[in-house]
């Protein structure tokens, strides 16, 4: 298999009919790793965001068990976009759902994390990654995830990728501010990213995390700028993998990228993931989730 083979294979297939199995390959294959780094940073956008960040906050999960907090959420995520089947797909959405709507979220909040979901990963590849993306691939992840919302009872959802990026960033224009449980989450989650690495690198890559972190939410968590050359020497190093990449040869079919998560080492079932405020209230967990999103626009 050659470098740009599995472009060709993605551009002979249909984006609304076969976005599941592009988004597979993209995610698996093509960019797991920058996958990963924008999902990850597309989180602390949503700190920012002070009804999400107090939220967040308030459940400590992401400050009293973060490894766990992140897990859960690759975990279920794969268990939605890369499923087994179409009936495991379901319980998935229906397992993160029951999870979700014991909180008081509202459908805006619901969209702009969506968004982050759909744009983060497209403006991250095509600045960092070995190829930028074809309009086909953008149309088919942008199906994928606006297909996550549906089942997810948002509501007015975007239809075209440029919607979705209209909107994350009007929301972030109007909503973006300080306030004490996001940064506590920002922080937390830096910290966790720090302790994937050895003692001597752990402080380095926490703190190293700000230099990928956009001015704008930077000072909406109250984190200060880092010097503009540390800034550019990460994005160009970035850049640089990303050019030495393409000179390389593709993933092979036969070792796709998949979850290793730190928290279930002997492995997981769906009924495993969620916080343990979700599994101790048997009632709420065992609930059916409501038919759209709880808190009115």
């Amino acid at each position: 298999m050659r470098r740009f083979d599995r472009l060709k294979t993605i551009l002979a297939m249909d984006p609304e009919r076969d976005c599941d199995e592009i988004y597979r390959l993209l995610s698996q294959y093509e960019f797991p790793w920058d996958f990963t780094r924008s999902l990850e940073l597309a989180l602390f956008r949503t700190y920012a965001v002070p009804t999400i960040g107090r939220l967040l906050d308030r459940t400590g999960e992401f400050t009293r068990c973060t490894q766990k907090r992140y897990d859960d959420t690759v975990l279920v995520l794969y268990e939605i976009l890369i499923p087994n089947s179409e009936r495991s797909r379901e319980q998935a959405v229906d397992h993160l759902n029951q999870i979700h709507w014991r909180y008081r979220i509202s459908n805006d909040d619901y969209l702009y994390t969506l968004a982050t979901f759909v744009v983060m990963p497209v403006r991250w590849i095509n600045e960092f990654g070995w190829r930028a993306l074809h309009p086909h691939e953008i149309r088919a992840l942008t199906t994928v995830w606006r297909r996550m919302g549906e089942d997810m009872r948002i509501e007015a959802i975007p239809e075209t990728y440029a919607e979705f990026e209209r909107l994350l960033d009007d929301y972030e224009r109007d909503r973006f501010a300080f306030n004490d449980g996001g940064r506590r989450v920002a922080d937390s989650t830096m910290r966790l990213f720090g302790s994937w690495f050895p003692r001597p690198l752990s402080g380095p890559v926490s703190d190293a995390t700000r230099l990928l972190m956009a001015p704008h939410l930077l000072d909406a968590l109250n984190i200060p700028r880092p010097p503009g050359i540390a800034r550019r020497a990460v994005r160009h190093a970035l850049k640089a993998r990303g050019q030495l990449l393409r000179l390389g040869p593709p993933r092979p079919d036969s070792n796709p990228v998949i979850p290793r998560p730190a928290s279930y080492p002997d492995g997981y079932r769906l009924a495993d993931l969620g916080p343990d405020s979700f599994h101790r209230n048997r009632s709420r967990r065992d609930a059916p989730p409501p038919a759209a999103c709880p808190v009115p626009r």
